[in-house]
């Protein structure tokens, strides 16, 4: 699945996200949600197995820490949706992201980022020109 787009949600007073419709069936049993560059990224179980595989291969070649490895699991979560397709977001990492109650939903082509509303503005603001630039390099689509 290619993760596009960007979606305005809410959470409620429990913490709990509704994933958006074009979403949730890939996220239908289970999902890991994990810190990420100011936000939570959230990984289809597969791809977030995988990521952890090749951390463990670079922490064997020496290019990252077992310590830095240790932190994404220990800071990563599993979760699964209830039947209107929501997803708990464990306070610790709502608060390392600062989600409040408006947050932008994110695709990055294969995963999706979960942002502070206010802190995705501010984010967004700042790569407009940048992304602009990427795609006169890269020639468009």
């Amino acid at each position: 699945m290619v993760f596009v787009g960007t979606h305005d949600h809410t959470l409620d007073d429990k913490g709990r996200l509704v994933l958006p419709v074009r979403f949730r069936s890939h996220f239908a049993e289970s999902a890991y949600l994990s810190p990420g560059a100011g936000c939570i990224s959230l990984w289809e179980p597969d791809l977030f197995l995988q990521m952890m595989k090749r951390l463990g291969e670079q922490v064997r070649s020496g290019e990252v820490k077992q310590q830095e490895r240790n932190y994404v699991a220990h800071s990563s979560s599993i979760v699964r949706p209830d039947a209107q397709g929501r997803i708990v977001i464990p306070e610790r990492l709502r608060a390392f992201a600062s989600l409040t109650h408006d947050v932008k939903v994110c695709g990055t082509f294969d995963s999706v980022e979960i942002w502070d509303a206010a802190n995705w503005s501010a984010n967004a603001a700042a790569m407009d020109q940048p992304v602009s630039n990427v795609f006169l390099r890269g020639g468009g689509i």
